[in-house]
């Protein structure tokens, strides 16, 4: 029994030299192949001679670790099908260009082993844009840095290849880059029509290279990619022309109504108010009626971004229609918007258009505010309390605001109060 249990242990240690010298098993793998030989080598002990079980454990485990590269290999073909599938899928189910690499970056992700983060930049007109990151700690588009001229992302928008780097603590490009920064990178263009539309970056927290598996997936979905960032860019590019203004080039009504429902479910979901401010041009009538509908135009295209130009970064400000724009405030309650509105028509009193040997073109504004959720909880009322607002306005206050009409009369007291106050 003694000599039989050697036996076996000697096995063993055979059987596990030749599974350690393959390199294509997978460390986690290999214990579950030797598992597997315990139980051929127990069924081989009936064998009468040393030499045939030497010879039987050998072939065993040599047909044992053939078997496993082929199921390995089925495996990452599956395995690769189903990301295929998985990708085209996700990547296909929107034509918003942000969701899109939003998605990208995702599925790039899930394609790494110990990948750290994953990095898309738009390339246009020859510069690099910010489009989409997302890091092993879930944090989603932050940037670590920007592209450097003669860094990794800007070389593989000149040389059209992918670009690996091994090791960037030891690689040229990375000589500045902080010490913190260690493991290996990829950096992909991702190519339509021969053109370059952005480069995808993945880094990893371990150097050396990336398998053939890996390379073919992101070169796989770098393709998808790119035919899904283009669409999405083409439709955005509609999108923003069919919602622009031909004219001033501000957003249109139709614009300004998608616009309202957003500002409607945002204050919603964060439990906020927003103000919306109709305004309309005093005198411009007579620029039309004096020196023509040409003039009148160029005047409403330079006053229209002259204003446009002054809002803050959250401010939406759009053509209504006519010499009529239309403001709307993300979390501003009616003091907010009473401030703002009232710098507006300051704004205005101080803008002037130059008219060539003749006196330069003066204008007012007049302004009707209504506030979500004080005057209306419905985007289309809340708009018409805004415009009967500017009514008012222009009948009985020409150059001040008027707040719209609530519910109970001290507000629209107090509304008058403050217009009468500027």
């Amino acid at each position: 029994m003694e000599n039989k249990e050697k036996d076996r242990s000697s096995v063993f240690h055979r059987a596990w030299d030749i599974i350690a010298q393959d390199k294509s098993i997978e460390p986690d793998e290999k214990e579950g192949i030797l598992k597997l030989i315990q139980v051929l080598v127990e069924a081989a002990e009936a064998s009468p001679t040393r030499q045939e079980k030497d010879n039987q454990v050998k072939t065993f485990t040599q047909e044992v670790i053939s078997k496993h590269a082929l199921m390995v290999m089925v495996k990452q073909q599956a395995d690769e099908l189903d990301a295929l599938k998985r990708i085209g899928l996700n990547l296909t189910s929107s034509l918003d260009l942000q969701t899109v690499l939003d998605t990208v970056v995702t599925e790039a992700m899930k394609l790494i082993k110990n990948a750290r983060a994953a990095h898309i930049f738009l390339y246009s007109r020859g510069a690099l844009d910010f489009g989409a990151s997302l890091d092993s700690q879930g944090v989603s588009n932050k940037p670590i840095a920007m592209p450097r001229p003669n860094g990794l992302t800007y070389l593989v928008v000149n040389n059209g290849l992918p670009i690996i780097v091994e090791d960037i603590q030891a690689h040229s490009l990375y000589v500045e880059a902080p010490q913190e920064w260690h493991g290996s990178i990829i950096g992909i263009p991702l190519k339509f029509s021969n053109s370059i539309v952005g480069v995808m970056n993945i880094s990893r927290s371990t150097t050396g290279g990336f398998t053939r598996s890996e390379l073919r997936l992101m070169g796989l979905l770098a393709d998808q990619a790119a035919v899904a960032i283009s669409n999405a860019s083409l439709h955005k590019g509609v999108t923003e022309l069919a919602n622009t203004d031909s004219m001033t080039g501000l957003p249109n009504r139709r614009a300004l109504d998608e616009r309202l429902q957003d500002e409607m479910r945002y204050a919603r979901s964060m439990n906020s108010k927003f103000s919306v401010v109709m305004m309309d041009l005093d005198g411009f009538k007579n620029v039309n009626d004096t020196l023509g509908h040409g003039i009148g135009d160029d005047v409403l295209r330079h006053v229209f971004n002259y204003l446009a130009e002054k809002m803050r970064a959250t401010d939406f400000l759009a053509r209504y229609g006519g010499d009529e724009l239309t403001l709307i405030m993300r979390d501003s309650d009616m003091e907010v918007a009473g401030i703002v509105t009232n710098k507006i028509i300051e704004l205005m009193k101080a803008y002037s258009y130059p008219i060539p040997g003749s006196i330069p073109i003066q204008l007012g504004l007049t302004a009707g505010i209504a506030v979500y959720p004080l005057h209306s909880h419905i985007a289309s009322d809340l708009l018409r309390a805004a415009d009967a607002a500017l009514y008012r306005a222009k009948k009985h206050n020409r150059g001040k605001f008027v707040v719209a009409k609530a519910g109970t009369g001290p507000l629209d007291s107090l509304s008058f109060s403050i217009s009468k106050k500027d």
